[in-house]
């Protein structure tokens, strides 16, 4: 039976260090096998996952031995973590290795969706010239709010200034005199300001209790109209079927969602047919080159832990 089990995509250099010194079973279809999965577990004394393996209940029921969890990736909401630690399972996701990967796509999506120009491929391909709809907005000169201003929302900040923009940002726990603020190129804002003045929007907080569908319908009636909205943190901060009906009576000019309350996004849903929406598969923080450092990062903790608990 192996000692470490790896039930999502990683990278193969990572893994063929973990395999140099224990043995592996790397199966990134394991996370829609929960009976395999749970068989696999027995004598496992480490567990990799991404963000769809439910380590809950009865997965960790399954998983008598278990010394540590890897994450690849940041957030921790499908892991229950008081439960590991209340057995002694050390959790270690990958802080930092996925931030650039993040703060890229999320500048990526506001000049998408501020130019507005890149929905017209099969008109254009089909003979249409629809240049004066088209003409969409520059980023310079716009104004970023970011909710949460933790790492990559920091990212973000500065390569928005970069680019001309001018960025506020709510976190209710940090103060104005935090000096992550000036060393970004940011200002403390309320979540209202932010909502109410912001040309684009991006969400950078964890889900949580307090955060569960704070971009309902109230908060998006706060938005302007020609404002548009980014979620690349977690999925169910947006209320999906407010968002789309936001959009189709045009209160919203776009959005850009790469996480969702339900993962793989079901088909039929809300958001299907909605206009100004694009929508990837949680895609945000992996790149080739995030990938090789979130993988290398995971594969470094979780052998540490391991030789830690074998001392």
């Amino acid at each position: 039976m192996p000692d470490i089990v790896v039930t999502e995509f990683m990278d193969e250099a990572a893994l063929a260090a973990l395999r140099g010194r224990h043995k592996v079973h790397y199966d990134p279809a394991l996370v829609d096998q929960p009976d395999a999965l749970n068989a696999l577990l027995k004598d496992a004394r480490a567990l990799i996952v991404r963000n769809r393996t439910q380590v809950r209940g009865a997965l960790l029921a399954a998983a008598p031995r278990l010394e540590v969890v890897g994450r690849l990736g940041v957030g921790l909401d499908n892991i229950d973590v008081e439960a590991c630690r209340a057995r002694g399972i050390a959790v270690r996701p990958a802080t930092g290795a996925n931030d650039l990967a993040v703060a890229e796509y999320v500048i990526c999506g506001v000049m998408m969706l501020l130019r507005g120009a890149y929905h017209a491929s099969a008109e254009v391909a089909g003979g249409a010239w629809p240049r004066t709809r088209l003409m969409g907005r520059e980023t310079s000169g716009r104004i970023l709010g970011l909710v949460g201003f933790g790492a990559i929302a920091r990212e973000t900040a500065r390569r928005a200034v970069a680019l001309g923009m001018d960025v506020i940002a709510h976190d209710p726990f940090l103060d104005a005199g935090n000096p992550a603020f000036a060393a970004n190129g940011a200002r403390l804002a309320s979540l209202d300001a932010v909502l109410r003045t912001a040309d684009a929007v991006s969400l950078h907080v964890p889900l949580t209790a307090e955060t569960r569908g704070l971009i309902g319908a109230d908060a998006l009636a706060c938005m302007r109209p020609d404002a548009v909205l980014i979620n690349a943190a977690r999925g169910g901060v947006v209320d999906e079927a407010a968002l789309a009906e936001a959009l189709k009576a045009g209160r919203l000019a776009g959005a850009m969602l790469d996480v969702f309350e339900t993962e793989p996004l079901p088909g039929g849903g809300p958001l299907e047919g909605v206009p100004n929406l694009i929508l990837t598969p949680h895609i945000a923080g992996v790149t080739v080159e995030s990938n090789v450092r979130v993988s290398e990062a995971v594969a470094i903790a979780v052998a540490h832990v391991l030789q830690e608990k074998a001392a």
